[in-house]
């Protein structure tokens, strides 16, 4: 997953104004109680960030692999 899927995944799942703040806000488990932006700061893999998410969100598992690049919006 590159960073602008991320991002883009993030924007379809919690919508583009509140998707930044869940990035900034929550601290998530399974990046050492980072918050999205920090531990994508600190270089952890854009992926392993979103399965974070995910996880910490109770997401289901379809998600976890993030938004298809190719599939219209």
């Amino acid at each position: 997953m590159k960073l602008s899927e991320f991002w883009r995944s993030m924007d379809d799942e919690f919508g583009r104004g509140y998707a930044k703040v869940v990035a900034d806000q929550t601290v998530l488990d399974a990046v050492d109680n980072r918050t999205a932006r920090e531990a994508l700061e600190a270089g952890l893999a854009p992926l392993a960030v979103w399965q974070a998410v995910c996880a910490q969100h109770d997401l289901p598992q379809a998600k976890w692999l993030g938004v298809d690049p190719g599939e219209p919006r």
